[in-house]
């Protein structure tokens, strides 16, 4: 953005007019030990194309290594138009839309999200984002007890195939809140949840509600319906965990079993984020009807106005800056407008056949890298059952030390599970997506059999 100083004259004429004699006279209300007597970190000032030569240095310090990581961060192709369009002032600068009247083109372009949203995942409302798909499965099951009537219990039930990052953060935000989470372990042939363990913890009393993450952690697919049937003939609400990249080719959550999903959340990043250090990320959350004014954050609604035209306006808003904290529905969600605005955009220009494609060729892909690696001795399929565009591989020796030598050669190889699965170790997750081509796949396959590669026998000489 453009920032223009204002000139030594014009500080000057401002201070004479409020008649101060200097910017430090501003702050004399502060106590002189409190005030900094000067800035000894700051560096020396630079010319635009000494900073621009610095950021350059300081970017290729990353590289450009191939990234077979995944484990919730995608590294998807994003058209050049979705950032060119979101980056216009019109949008990069927009503040939240309060004002209606002065938001129209902000509040349009969340209303089309929405819509977007809540058809690709089967669900009938939307909201305009939280901070991040882990954040929103804790706040889907916060909602889930104040939805779930028929339940008293507060209980959780959470696979160990769901996401662990979203596990340990689901627990921070409601674990305090009187929540109990309940973990439910999976099927170790197939990497997926054991329906025998959910029977077990239904005897232990009434289920609030159930998570289920499909594709799962591992990549897997669960046996949504069975566990959808599941969970409503225990009287408990599916909390549904989503890629939208696999919704390409999946049947939506309003589609499993013979209800559909209650909630579904999930993670905004795959759809046009790139990989950027982190984040930021978004999350997104939807519902039935039916559960909307137990949904946090906002919802932009479209009406017609006095003259008969149509107009957006926020609706339901359900934060504790809009309605008094002991009524909101969340204290902590927020709305994540850049980056809602690229994933807007970004499944405007995709379309349905342009997801569908892009999810088909990551999970061509993935099989096309898992069977280039187990063809290498050392490497072995951790689980039989099918998978979307990550699977699970297991080694003949620790991971750490063989993903440090595939980074040696400019290749992300994997996501380590001893941490999170002791029990699969030595193990680790890969990823392909439609940004890989068979040359990328042969070169990350000719560097693990070289490290994999027996060494050869020493001759002593005599």
């Amino acid at each position: 953005m453009a920032f223009i100083p204002h000139t030594r004259a014009d500080v000057e004429e401002m201070l004479a007019v409020i008649g101060v004699g200097s910017l430090d006279a501003l702050f004399e209300e502060i106590p002189a030990p409190l005030r900094a007597a000067e800035l000894t970190g700051v560096p020396e000032a630079l010319t635009e194309m000494q900073v621009g030569r610095l950021m350059r240095e300081r970017a290729a310090c990353d590289g450009t290594p191939l990234c077979f990581i995944g484990a919730g961060a995608y590294e998807h192709h994003v058209p050049a138009a979705v950032w060119a369009i979101t980056t216009r002032g019109e949008f990069y600068t927009a503040y939240t839309p309060y004002q209606a009247e002065a938001s129209q083109g902000t509040l349009q372009l969340l209303y089309e999200f929405q819509t977007m949203l809540a058809t690709l995942t089967g669900m009938e409302v939307s909201n305009a984002s939280l901070y991040d798909g882990a954040s929103a499965t804790g706040e889907a099951c916060l909602m889930a007890v104040r939805a779930n009537r028929k339940s008293t219990s507060r209980r959780i039930l959470v696979p160990t195939t769901l996401h662990p990052r979203y596990r340990e953060v689901g627990h921070s935000i409601a674990g305090q809140q009187g929540l109990v989470f309940e973990v439910v372990p999976y099927d170790p042939a197939r990497g997926t949840i054991a329906v025998d363990a959910l029977d077990r913890a239904a005897a232990g009393g009434d289920v609030t509600a159930l998570v289920v993450q499909q594709p799962n952690f591992f990549g897997g697919f669960e046996d949504v319906d069975a566990l959808t049937d599941w969970a409503h003939a225990h009287d408990a609400l599916l909390i549904a965990v989503v890629n939208p990249i696999s919704l390409g080719m999946l049947r939506s959550p309003g589609e499993w079993g013979q209800r559909g999903a209650d909630i579904v959340v999930g993670e905004g990043q795959p759809l046009g984020v790139p990989l950027s250090s982190g984040g930021p990320y978004f999350g997104f959350m939807t519902t039935r009807k039916e559960f909307v004014r137990h949904m946090p954050g906002r919802i932009v609604g479209r009406t017609l106005d006095s003259a008969g035209q149509e107009g957006y306006t926020l609706t339901l808003q359900a934060r504790e800056q809009h309605i008094r904290r002991a009524k909101a529905t969340s204290n902590i969600c927020t709305n994540q407008g850049l980056l809602v605005t690229a994933a807007t955009i970004y499944l405007s220009l995709m379309g349905a056949e342009g997801l569908e494609r892009t999810a088909a060729a990551a999970h061509a892909r993935t099989r096309q890298l898992r069977a280039a690696l187990l063809g290498i001795p050392g490497v072995r399929g951790a689980f039989d059952g099918p998978f979307f565009h990550e699977t699970v591989l297991r080694l003949d020796r620790p991971v750490a030390p063989v993903l440090a030598a595939l980074a040696a050669q400019g290749i992300l190889g994997g996501y380590d599970l001893a941490r999170d699965y002791p029990a699969l170790a030595p193990a680790m997750l890969v990823c392909a997506t439609e940004t890989k081509t068979d040359a990328d796949i042969e070169r990350y396959a000719a560097a693990l059999e070289r490290i994999l590669a027996p060494a050869p026998p020493s001759t002593a000489n005599s």
